[in-house]
């Protein structure tokens, strides 16, 4: 029944970015958990959050015998995912600049002073940025809670298609801004998918 009901109200308490590689399935159901294996959390984000956006471009179609369009044509749709990552790693670095590879420099140790059985990860690597872009396709999951419901919102391709200038300062966190644009995979497949698990207490 339509009408109000605050328990349809949504707050985005916390969530999380992933990103793998195009096209890789989702976990079917929401209880089941993200494949670590194909799948890699982005970290911290900004307070700002996740921004959607649907663009749909509209022709009219204008007849010599009214001064209202007779029809319309769409002629285009564009979804866009907007957000800031704050952890700066081989994931996020990659993500941001377009692609490419992160190498380990060979020939390097653990610091002194740091435990290499307690921090194995902790190497030294280069990424470097080519001269000429490149197709860097990636399928984009994103998921938030509100109280016992939970989202996810899936992306199954699509590439990074615009930056923000990173600022280095002394006073702020470095924060890797991004425009994620959705790819259509084909005519039958969606360009992109909610899933929602909530309390049946929560619909009308």
């Amino acid at each position: 029944m339509a009408g109000n009901n605050g328990k349809e109200i949504r707050v985005a308490g916390t969530g999380r970015v992933l990103i793998a590689a195009a096209e890789t399935e989702a976990p079917a159901t929401i209880a089941t958990a993200w494949d670590t294996a194909k799948w890699t959390d982005l970290g911290y984000t900004t307070t700002d959050g996740i921004k959607f956006n649907k663009k749909d471009k509209i022709d009219p179609v204008d007849t010599w015998q009214s001064v209202s369009p007779a029809r319309f044509i769409y002629s285009d749709r564009d979804l866009t995912v907007k957000f800031q990552l704050m952890q700066l790693n081989k994931a996020t670095l990659a993500f941001f600049m377009g692609g490419g590879a992160v190498k380990p420099v060979t020939g390097t140790t653990t610091p002194a002073g740091l435990d290499a059985q307690a921090d194995p990860e902790f190497k030294e690597f280069t990424y470097d940025l080519a001269n000429s872009p490149m197709a860097d396709e990636r399928a984009l999951g994103i998921e938030f809670t509100d109280g016992a419901s939970i989202y996810r919102f899936v992306v199954p391709r699509g590439q990074v298609t615009e930056t923000e200038e990173i600022g280095l300062t002394r006073t702020g966190a470095v924060k890797l801004g991004v425009t994620f644009t959705a790819l259509a995979k084909d005519d039958a497949a969606p360009l992109a998918s909610f899933r929602i698990k909530e309390l049946s207490t929560s619909y009308s």
